[in-house]
């Protein structure tokens, strides 16, 4: 069975490593991205089944990250 990959956008590192840690252990396919343009990136690469975003990010935040993914 293939893993669900999950994408994690925060600029947070120690939140990042958290949650990288806790779904790997789960057994996710985990990409981490430090910051909005490079979520969106990394989900225009990967096509992830899931992404988390920290809404407040500098630059662009995780609420235009979604804005642009859904358009």
């Amino acid at each position: 069975m293939i893993p669900a990959r999950i994408l994690i956008a925060d600029d947070d590192p120690d939140i990042r490593e958290l949650l990288q840690v806790y779904l790997h252990f789960e057994s996710y396919e985990v990409i981490a991205a430090c910051d909005g343009q490079q979520a969106l990136q990394h989900f225009i690469t990967y096509h992830p089944d899931l992404v988390i975003l920290d809404v407040m990010m500098p630059g662009m935040d995780g609420m235009e990250v979604c804005r642009r993914i859904r358009a």
